[in-house]
C-alpha cells in the first residue's frame, strides 16, 4: 500500500496531464490507448489528433470526435476519407506549428 495522500495523486494528475490520454476499444475488441495531442476543428466538425502509445512509428490516428453529454461520452470515430484526413492534419500542422516537427 502507499503512502501517498489524495492530494499528492491530483498534483501528479496535473503534473502528467491525465485528461490528454484515452483508451479506446477497436472492432477486434482490443484496447489502445492514445495520447491526444490535439483537436482540430474542420468544417463544422470536431477532429481528435491521436499518438497511440504502442506504436513507434509515430504516426497519428485521426478520428472524429461525436461530443456526448459530458467529455466521458464523447465518441471516437473512424473516418475512412483518405482526402479529408489529408485535410484535417495539414489544419493540425498549422494550428501547432512550432509545437512538433512534421517531416
Amino acid at each position: 500500500m502507499s503512502d501517498m495522500n489524495e492530494k499528492d495523486l491530483d498534483e501528479i494528475e496535473e503534473e502528467e496531464n491525465i485528461e490528454n490520454y484515452i483508451t479506446l476499444t477497436d472492432d477486434d475488441g482490443n484496447e489502445v490507448s492514445f495520447e491526444i495531442i490535439g483537436t482540430v476543428e474542420y468544417e463544422d466538425r470536431l477532429y481528435g489528433v491521436l499518438l497511440p502509445f504502442e506504436d513507434e512509428d509515430d504516426e497519428v490516428v485521426i478520428l472524429e470526435i461525436i461530443p456526448g453529454e459530458t467529455p466521458e461520452e464523447d465518441d471516437f470515430v473512424s473516418v475512412d476519407d483518405d482526402e479529408l484526413l489529408g485535410k484535417v492534419f495539414e489544419e493540425f500542422k498549422k494550428n501547432y506549428d512550432g509545437e512538433y516537427e512534421f517531416e
